[in-house]
């Protein structure tokens, strides 16, 4: 064997895929499938930037959201304060803005919702309303089995209108939209992700997916003897990688089982579906666990994530929370509600820090997947008692393969109205997708790579 087959040859393709009955199950990347020898960087097998976006409805309290200071001298305030495990790559953005186009009324919420990724009004629609996610999605997605994967916790309801001014449903149920025409549901079911993502969709036998689940067998039963030969052929970081991947994959699926035992119990006039969990904290969890399977095994680079529809009217006993999300955001300054805002808020934060958590701690080339990911979180709006949609709370998480530098709060001044559309303008071009304008963009946001000024322009 010569040097120069040494260092081009693989263990283990990039694609492998262990199959079952009825069931695909993708790795993640492994030590033995990058090029012996080389540099990971420089090789196909080398980790790829990410992008997740995270949306919580009914605005937010900004008070207890925006740090007093800038630059790297912010302090995290109550709501943000689950995310100081990883303040070294967190980025908070102030002064940015979902202005309405000039005689725009009513569908504050359709809008807030629609123009967190469109940047697009649902009154002033046109043909070039794609979501950031979308046009990302379309050059990434050749490369993975799922150009996108799309998430919520509460179910889809396109029909009908659920705003002010007669704005479609689907402009509060979704934030991703292929075209105008096209509103893409967030996916509420457990159950119905794994399959998507564990599935065998190239099965020739229809059947073959209803027989292991009539056996009721794990689809790692299935892929039994396919992991016994490739743990042979593994080094032991390999195998350890592999053991824990199995494992998280497992527990996911344990949990979702559960999930529609219980179902199976339910008083028969519950509306809740089988398998969705009844508890906020279980579902949401199970939902980002999904994602984080999602991006380890590369199934997708694209995801999407509603908390809440805009309008939801969850409530939120666990966290001493009886109120319904949106009266309750009406909170026409009252301490009391604003309080009770904040609690939800951080509520929402604190859950997402656990997905982060998991991120980091996944191994992805020779960082973690929060290295590599672009995590986009906030609101379509900021102070819920006015629906505003000035200087909207967004953060990013995560170090964009090596493309983003945390550790900031990065104000844009409030003079310059400086569109939320110069962001997805940026973070397209960091996907390695750019694009000439969205929206109403002026231009690319300056500074999200390297320090720089604190106060900055929009351009």
């Amino acid at each position: 064997m010569t040097m120069a087959s040494m260092i081009t040859k693989r263990v283990i393709p990039r694609r492998t895929v262990l199959r079952g009955l009825g069931a695909s199950v993708a790795l993640p990347l492994l030590d033995g499938m990058v090029p012996a020898l080389s540099a990971l960087g420089t090789t196909a097998a080398a980790p790829v930037v990410r992008f997740g976006a995270v949306y919580v409805p009914n605005g937010m309290v900004m008070q207890n959201w925006t740090p007093a200071a800038d630059g790297a001298r912010f302090e995290l305030t109550p709501i943000l304060e689950p995310l100081a495990p990883f303040r070294d790559q967190l980025l908070v953005l102030s002064g940015l803005n979902c202005t309405p186009p000039p005689g725009s009324r009513g569908g504050t919420h359709s809008r807030a919702a629609t123009r967190f990724l469109t940047d697009v009004h649902p009154g002033a629609w046109n043909p070039q309303a794609i979501s950031m996610d979308q046009i990302a999605a379309r050059e990434l997605g050749r490369h993975t089995p799922l150009a996108s994967l799309e998430l919520g916790l509460e179910g889809a309801n396109f029909a009908g209108s659920c705003d002010s001014g007669g704005f479609s449903c689907a402009f509060s149920y979704t934030i991703s939209w292929r075209n105008s025409s096209i509103p893409l549901p967030m996916e509420h079911n457990p159950r119905a992700v794994f399959e998507r993502l564990f599935g065998d969709n190239e099965t020739t036998d229809p059947q073959a997916r209803q027989a292991r689940v009539r056996e009721q067998r794990s689809i790692l039963d299935s892929v039994s003897e396919d992991v016994a030969r490739l743990q042979r052929s593994l080094g032991p970081s390999d195998r350890a990688k592999i053991g824990a991947y199995l494992d998280a994959v497992r527990d996911v699926e344990r949990r979702i089982e559960i999930v529609e035992a219980q179902g199976d119990r339910e008083v028969p006039l519950m509306t809740r579906p089988m398998g969705v969990p009844a508890g906020f904290a279980e579902h949401a969890g199970l939902m980002y666990d999904l994602q984080l399977l999602a991006h380890q095994t590369d199934r997708t680079r694209v995801t999407t994530f509603m908390a809440g529809h805009e309008l939801s009217g969850r409530t939120y006993p666990e966290i001493d929370v009886p109120d319904a999300h949106h009266p309750l955001s009406h909170h026409r300054n009252v301490p009391e509600a604003l309080a009770k805002l904040t609690k939800i808020n951080t509520y929402h934060v604190s859950l997402f820090a656990s997905f982060v958590e998991k991120l980091r701690s996944t191994p992805d080339g020779d960082g973690s997947l929060l290295d590599q990911m672009v995590l986009m979180y906030g609101a379509g709006m900021s102070d819920s008692n006015s629906h505003s949609p000035y200087n909207v709370p967004v953060l990013l998480l995560g170090g964009g393969a090596g493309q983003l530098a945390g550790g900031r709060h990065l104000m844009y001044p409030e003079r310059e109205r400086t569109p939320l559309a110069n962001l997805h303008v940026t973070l397209l071009d960091t996907l390695g997708v750019p694009v000439e304008r969205m929206g109403d963009s002026t231009g690319p946001l300056a500074n999200l790579s390297g320090p720089g000024p604190d106060r900055l322009s929009g351009l």
